[in-house]
Formats: C-alpha cells, structure tokens, sequence
C-alpha cells in the first residue's frame, strides 16, 4: 500500500481512530514526495511534526526514479494534474502497489492504478 498525503493527514485527527487501527494492520510506504508535502507544510505545528514524523518512522519512504519520472510526464501529458499527484500515482504504479487515498476521483482515469479509499 502506497499512502497518498491525505491519508497522513486524516490519520492524527481524533476522528479517525479507524483508520489509525487500519493503518496498524497494514505495511504501509510513501513517496518521498508525500513525505515533502506533509512535513513541508508551512502551518505544521511542532506537536503534529513530531507525530508525522513517528508515522514516517513506520513507513516505508520511496524514492523517485526516473522510471517514476518518465511514467509522471505520461500522465500529464495525458490530464492535467498536479506535480504531486502525478509522482504519486507513478510511484505507485511502477512498484506495483495499491494508492491509498480519499480522494479517489483525482486518480480515476488512471487505467494501471488500483486506488483504495480506507475512510469511506
């Protein structure tokens, strides 16, 4: 399972104590990129910088290659699509590993990329 950013995110707030467990259960990786956007984000608190990090210390950190690279500028020549996303996806599908994601319709176009949303 390759976890999309969102997914980090959802999985400090208190609501979500499902996906918390769900994540437990699973072995769990993430594109560098991910890593990036989450601890890069500009209002990051020092108490949720200090749990994402724990979070990341569990998971597996991918990097991008250039085949990760080659297959992103396919997709974005295809559609129109963000950096991240676009990385994201390619991670995932030249690893060969499922996206977890909640925002599965950014990513549905993609015929080679299975999606799973653990929140809905």
């Amino acid at each position: 399972m390759l976890l999309d950013s969102n997914i980090f995110i959802y999985s400090l707030q208190p609501d979500y104590s499902e996906l918390r467990a769900w994540l437990a259960c699973n072995d769990i990786s993430a594109s560098s990129i991910t890593l990036l956007e989450v601890l890069g984000y500009h209002k990051l608190s020092g108490i949720d910088k200090n749990d994402y990090e724990e979070l990341f210390g569990y998971t597996e950190i991918v990097q991008v290659t250039q085949d990760i690279i080659e297959y992103a500028i396919g997709l974005r020549q295809q559609k129109k699509m963000s950096l991240g996303d676009s990385i994201i996806a390619s991670t995932a599908i030249v690893h060969k590993r499922t996206l977890v994601t909640r925002n599965i319709k950014d990513f549905l176009w993609i015929e080679d990329l299975k999606i799973h949303n653990p929140i809905d």
